[in-house]
């Protein structure tokens, strides 16, 4: 009697073995994607209004009468701050970059994804306190 408990106690234990092995929990880890800091002092005229002016403020895009924010030039700072788009210092928070970087959908560029480029400008700018400079 006692071999065949010792048996079955040990046929449990492989079984065992061979079912929790069989079964595993993959994780997949989501990393935040490296936008690259520009380390020139960025101005807002010269560095993020030509940006908005190019790829944004288009017509029926981000210009006056059409989807807010404002970006044509004049207008482009204020809106940003009156939308409450930029959290001065902190682009993470700022939901302008969280559009940029596709956090937030439809990505813009509408039609053309995030651009690194454009990403790292805005981003330093933000960093930099959001100077309407």
């Amino acid at each position: 009697m006692l071999k065949k408990i010792i048996s079955f106690t040990a046929g449990l234990a492989i079984i065992g073995m061979i079912v929790f092995t069989g079964c595993t929990k993959t994780t997949t880890v989501v990393e935040e994607p490296t936008i690259p800091v520009d380390t020139a002092t960025i101005s807002f005229s010269k560095d993020i209004q030509p940006i908005f002016t190019a790829s944004c403020a288009l017509a029926g895009c981000h210009v006056s009468g059409a989807h807010a924010p404002n970006l044509s030039q004049g207008a482009a700072y204020q809106s940003l701050v009156t939308e409450g788009l930029l959290v001065a210092s902190d682009p993470t928070n700022s939901q302008l970059m969280q559009w940029l970087t596709g956090k937030k959908t439809p990505v813009m560029p509408l039609g053309s994804g995030p651009d690194p480029v454009i990403n790292a400008k805005v981003y330093a700018w933000i960093y930099q306190g959001a100077l309407n400079n």
